[in-house]
């Protein structure tokens, strides 16, 4: 019987590199898995080799720069020096054993979108524009000498890579970096040969091409990542998909001439996105765009061009995947955090079983956020990504009676950990079905990613044997009929309720929970109390369904409460309340709750009244933890994790239960 995803799985060569499936690793950084001096340490080699394992044909790692002096960052970043060839060599002999190929991405450095936690010095660019973290600071322009000696630093990297047996490179030409500054007309403004007409931008990659090839030889492949438009209204202004804007960063048109342009002199292969900083949405795409958000960009390019196209952007569904390829709309599919959601990716789908693929949930908040944040890449849904070889699960040395009290997020990733190390687990949950906030979280149509996860962990628990017990509700007695070694509270949290006059009496106001279950229903005008993420979610649902919503929020600023709302998602929701023309009150609390309205005041104590069909209180949750306090002193090997511990958000509670699940 042949595979429904034959087509992913055929071979394709790149250059002279066979590669056994058209499914590639997205290059995704690797901060906190590098030596001192930049080159990837044991962490980062786990972290490729079990992608390896899972049977990914092309690896393409985090970026690393070839120079430290021009383009200056703190000591530690990714940097190839020649102290790198040994890690490579070991990286690349383990890869090809397991039957991969691996390309290293190399960047020129970031210029104007530089962090300022890891610049040192003053921000450079192609020319004198505003520093994107700071618009009100200019970058230095590069001297033409500069720009050289940046060529020039290419060629020894590329001789380390090839010595090590790394099959070949991509330069980093996409998301607003240093390459892109300068292809892109918006960035470059310059009068020597690196500037001018797009021939004159493209001059610096091109240069560096021929740097590569003399070095290292026409066979070496090199290949070209870059974004074919950038979804930008201007500096610090992105657009969402299907608004109409023009366009002031990189258009169709002349990416297309690009593309001809990087294919006739020789790159070996076109790695096709979109955007960049400034609509970071793009080019690190949220659950709020759809799964193959990009793949029309790469289709373009496919169609102009001879050498192969690899295409991302949420392409983690394996149907889309496939299709992809069947239909010609690129050679090869680039996955990025769907690996690290789930590294065996490729071989659960070469077995037929992508229904066991965990899903990623495209939060930001494991991976993106943490790198932002100078802390080791890991994945929301996965803890173990980026610390394999520390946290891969190891059998139980004794087989315990585990009780599992609670079946959403953190409950039942407990429950899974604990049994494939091989307890005994039961789990209980005093509702009707598993999922806890999960379920109310999955309503919107741009969150299914989260009822995929859900599935998931009924199909997980559901292969493993878990015992599953549901409108069952745990007490002292069943604890002491059952006597379990080990209990893991997971109780979970509940919608707090804020105390206002008229909050508790009036019927027009509910929680955000019940709006979501579909408890209570919303009129067709809609205050919703509270601006953080779930806040801001549930205004954005509300208003796509033609509902007339104002969002009250206490704190001068959207989302900027714990756990923080990662960048690119902050800025997508933000461009959607805009685009969907809800109305914003920050610096505003609820005062009272009168019938069909309500009372707000400012922090100038500025009193307003807002009609209004429907009060939606989205401020929080607050952990409930009556068991725990009452099992506290009476029970042994006692755990409380999750909401129940402390609210937070998805990661939160599935790291809580992996961090006891894998212990116990």
């Amino acid at each position: 019987m042949s595979s429904p995803f034959r087509n992913l799985l055929k071979p394709i060569k790149i250059s002279e590199i066979e590669i056994k499936n058209r499914i590639a690793m997205a290059p995704m950084g690797i901060g906190g898995m590098t030596n001192l001096d930049g080159g990837p340490g044991a962490r980062a080699l786990d972290y490729y080799i079990e992608r390896a394992r899972g049977g990914v044909g092309l690896i393409i790692t985090s970026l690393f720069k070839v120079e430290n002096e021009i383009d200056c960052l703190a000591q530690g970043f990714m940097l190839i020096s020649p102290v790198a060839l040994a890690p490579f060599a070991e990286l690349a002999e383990t890869v090809h054993a397991l039957g991969a190929k691996i390309f290293v991405q190399l960047t020129a450095g970031f210029g104007r979108v530089a962090s300022p936690r890891l610049l040192r010095g003053k921000p450079v660019s192609a020319s004198a524009i505003p520093y994107y973290w700071n618009p009100a600071m200019m970058c230095q322009e590069l001297a033409t000498k500069e720009v050289e000696r940046l060529v020039k630093a290419f060629g020894p990297v590329s001789h380390i890579l090839a010595e090590a047996g790394i099959d070949g490179v991509e330069l980093h030409g996409h998301e607003g970096y240093l390459f892109d500054q300068f292809t892109t007309a918006l960035w470059n403004h310059r009068t020597d040969r690196y500037g001018g007409d797009l021939p004159g931008r493209l001059c610096f990659p091109i240069e560096v091409l021929k740097e590569i090839k003399k070095q290292v030889g026409d066979n070496f492949p090199v290949q070209y990542r870059f974004a074919l438009k950038h979804y930008i209204k201007g500096y610090n202004s992105g657009a969402l998909p299907g608004e109409e804007y023009v366009e002031a960063g990189q258009n169709i048109e002349e990416g297309l001439r690009m593309a001809r342009i990087l294919e006739e002199v020789g790159f070996d292969a076109l790695h096709v996105d979109a955007g960049c900083y400034d609509s970071w949405y793009w080019a690190h795409p949220p659950g709020y765009q759809k799964h193959g958000c990009t793949m029309d960009v790469a289709e373009e390019v496919k169609k102009m061009v001879k050498i192969p196209v690899i295409a991302v952007g949420r392409l983690d569904i394996p149907e889309l995947a496939e299709q992809v390829i069947a239909h010609g709309k690129a050679d090869i599919v680039a996955i990025g955090r769907g690996l690290l959601a789930d590294p065996f990716w490729v071989k659960k789908v070469e077995e037929g079983r992508p229904e066991q693929i965990r899903p990623c949930i495209g939060c930001h908040d494991g991976c993106m956020n943490r790198l932002v944040n100078e802390k080791p890449l890991s994945c929301a849904v996965n803890p173990a990504c980026g610390r394999e070889g520390t946290y891969a699960l190891q059998p139980a040395r004794e087989h315990q009676n585990v009780m599992v009290i609670g079946g959403g997020i953190s409950g039942m990733e407990a429950a899974r950990v604990a049994k494939a190390r091989g307890h005994k687990v039961v789990l209980y949950e005093k509702g009707d079905q598993l999922g806890g906030h999960l379920i109310e979280a999955s309503v919107p149509a741009f969150k299914k990613d989260e009822l995929r996860l859900l599935n998931w962990y009924k199909n997980e628990l559901e292969n493993l044997g878990v015992e599953v017990h549901l409108n069952t509700g745990v007490t002292l007695d069943l604890i002491g009929e059952k006597k379990p070694d080990v209990i893991i509270v997971s109780t979970g949290s509940k919608p707090v309720v804020l105390n206002a006059p008229g909050v508790t009496k009036q019927r027009i106001v509910m929680t955000v929970t019940d709006l979501l279950l579909d408890k209570k229903k919303a009129g067709e005008t809609v205050v919703v109390i509270g601006g953080g993420r779930v806040g801001c979610e549930t205004a954005i649902w509300l208003a796509q369904q033609g509902k007339k919503v104002t969002v009250v929020e206490k704190l001068d600023k959207l989302m900027s409460t714990d756990p923080p709302v990662p960048r690119m998602n902050k800025m997508m929701l933000l461009d959607l309340l805009r685009f969907h023309k809800v109305n914003l009150l920050t610096n505003t609390s609820l005062l009272e709750v009168k019938d069909n309205e309500i009372v707000v005041i400012n922090q100038s104590f500025s009193k307003n009244t807002l009609k209004t069909d429907t009060v939606v209180l989205a401020v929080g949750l607050a952990p409930d933890q009556d068991l725990y306090r009452d099992l506290q002193g009476k029970i042994h090997n006692l755990y409380l994790i999750g909401d129940s511990r402390q609210a937070r958000n998805i990661m939160g509670g599935i790291w809580d239960a992996y961090e006891v699940a894998r212990t116990i």
